[in-house]
């Protein structure tokens, strides 16, 4: 994680890939170089290796333990990512593998780096999302060897007045926990638009800037200018000039405070700007914002850490919580959405050469109905007496499968839709909108299977980018098929959070927009400062761009 500054930083400009809008100036802060405890390569005495296996349990129960109670003070995306990467510390097949070494004479530190370094290069290989988890992976390792070692936790450090934090990449746990009063911007040289990093940025409303070339010159305490918008980090700039800039977004961070809602543009067309969330806590947050509902409710959070499957009355007081937040709002469901990057515990999934493209999503549900059947029957019972929700699944492919769903969906009374994340089921929207009510398009993965990218790739940051025309076309083409057939068509992806992405996509026809919910204020000011036909001459103008440069740059000139 740590970088090496060798070359002394001068006034330039340095680009990236844009991820949370915002304009903010600060000195440089750069992680330093991780502690590497002394590892004791010598044989361990069979005597002693009972209590290297101990000491190895200690230290991951440690390491589990505080990631657990970091995301349950979390919310969103954070709380998510922090919950998976709690299960990965006492990941049975981790633990094994560094078991099996300590047993036949390893030390537990060193057979923690072996047993991380042998998955590690299983992930690489696997490449996709699993090629992402070698971050969460390497970072598990040095929280557990700190442990073992009696050092300090690793993380980033702590600056006494707000800076930018410069890094190669982040940890989603050193991500989770950033202050947002101190690190007031983020930049890194890796990561793509949807990984960890962004997308808790993103919620944590850090303007951030990914896969930055040239990062790794500038020296730490130098003065930079981060434009989370443009996707630019300004070194050493001008300090009337960068003055300038921080008044004008200051201007608009005034006018995003101000909004109270509801989703509308200026003159008048609604729009629902809704929030994501991932359990009641989060949905008690997101209550506290304008936000008009809830447009997707992330349900793996109660399975991910679970050895077993929780029950159907455990399910349901979960999702009541959410329901409660929203009482007389609505609230979009997403069944369980596992696999690839999200395992279970509890479920059969096979070794996949490529989980991306594997068994995931409804893919599960249809190798084990039951599991589906269980948690549709808890929706149902937390609903009692309250507000129906609206109920869609994930990596719906054909139309057999989303008439499969809605079946199952309204023997409950509820309200079936499905997720338009691979692109064939947004070629076919027309024939899924004759079994379903809604649909919701996750641009994250619609963009990765799309334009054939690993989502998580710094190297394909530019190809995944939402603004990306084909991923574009692909929206205005279900968007379209929702306005024939007069039901709604709303995305709850990444590209929801972009305030001027937002408006080119109610210009192509969304219907509503959801987002974390730090993002909601900024989503809807934006909209309530443009008309419908600003929005239908951008999404129009950005229709005839070749790249998300050039898309940006085309909305900018419309919308502002």
């Amino acid at each position: 994680m740590a970088m090496s500054a060798q070359v002394k930083s001068t006034r330039q400009v340095l680009r990236g890939t844009p991820v949370v809008p915002g304009v903010v100036l600060g000195p440089a802060v750069v992680p330093g170089p991780r502690v590497e405890p002394t590892i004791d390569m010598n044989p361990v005495p069979e005597a002693d290796r009972d209590a290297e296996l101990q000491a190895f349990g200690k230290a991951t129960a440690a390491v589990a333990k505080r990631l657990q109670d970091r995301a349950a003070i979390s919310s969103g995306s954070a709380s998510e990512v922090l919950a998976a990467n709690a299960a990965m510390a006492t990941d049975r097949g981790w633990q094994g593998a560094a078991e099996k070494l300590i047993s036949t004479g390893s030390s537990a530190a060193a057979a923690a780096v072996a047993a991380t370094a042998q998955f590690a290069d299983l992930f690489a290989k696997l490449g996709g999302l699993m090629a992402e988890r070698v971050t969460d992976l390497n970072d598990i390792r040095d929280r557990v060897l700190a442990e073992l070692s009696g050092l300090p936790e690793p993380g980033v450090p702590v600056p006494d007045v707000p800076s930018v934090l410069l890094a190669d990449d982040l940890a989603p746990a050193d991500t989770a926990g950033l202050d947002p009063s101190l690190i007031i911007g983020l930049a890194t040289s890796l990561g793509g638009p949807t990984s960890h990093t962004a997308i808790i940025a993103r919620q944590l409303g850090i303007p951030c800037v990914v896969a930055v070339i040239g990062l790794d010159t500038v020296v730490a305490g130098t003065q930079v200018l981060i434009d989370g918008g443009a996707g630019e980090l300004t070194v050493s700039p001008d300090e009337q000039v960068a003055a300038k800039a921080v008044a004008a977004h200051q201007l608009v961070a005034a006018r995003t405070a101000a909004w109270s809602g509801p989703g509308a543009t200026s003159d008048g067309h609604r729009v629902d700007v809704l929030a994501n969330v991932q359990d009641g806590a989060g949905a008690r947050v997101a209550a506290g914002t304008a936000a008009g509902g809830v447009g997707l409710f992330r349900t793996e959070l109660c399975f991910l850490d679970r050895e077993k499957e929780p029950t159907v009355d455990e399910q349901a007081a979960i999702y009541r919580e959410v329901i409660e937040a929203f009482p007389e709002s609505k609230v979009v469901l997403r069944t369980l959405d596992a696999g690839s990057d999200k395992p279970l515990r509890f479920a059969s999934h096979p070794d996949e050469a490529n989980p991306a493209l594997g068994v995931r999503g409804i893919r599960i549900a249809a190798r084990d109905n039951g599991l589906l059947d269980r948690q549709l029957d808890g929706v149902a019972a937390a609903a009692e007496g309250l507000r129906a929700p609206w109920v869609m699944a994930p990596m719906i492919s054909t139309a057999a499968e989303a008439e499969w769903f809605a079946g199952k969906v309204r023997e409950r009374g509820l309200v079936p839709g499905v997720m338009i994340e691979v692109p064939a089921a947004a070629l076919l929207a027309e024939r899924i909108l004759e079994y379903v009510d809604f649909l919701s398009i996750g641009t994250n993965d619609l963009a990765q299977y799309t334009m054939a990218a690993d989502r998580m790739s710094a190297d394909l940051a530019e190809l995944t980018d939402p603004w990306q025309p084909a991923v574009l076309s692909l929206v205005a083409r279900t968007a379209a098929a929702g306005a024939a057939a007069g039901k709604p068509v709303g995305v709850c992806g990444e590209a929801a959070a972009d305030p001027l992405l937002a408006c080119v996509l109610v210009g192509l026809g969304v219907t509503s927009l959801s987002a974390a919910a730090s993002a909601v204020a900024g989503v809807g000011a934006k909209l309530g400062a443009v008309s419908l036909d600003d929005c239908r001459r951008a999404a129009t103008a950005v229709s005839q761009t070749s790249d998300p440069a050039g898309a940006r740059a085309a909305a900018r000139a419309i919308l502002g």
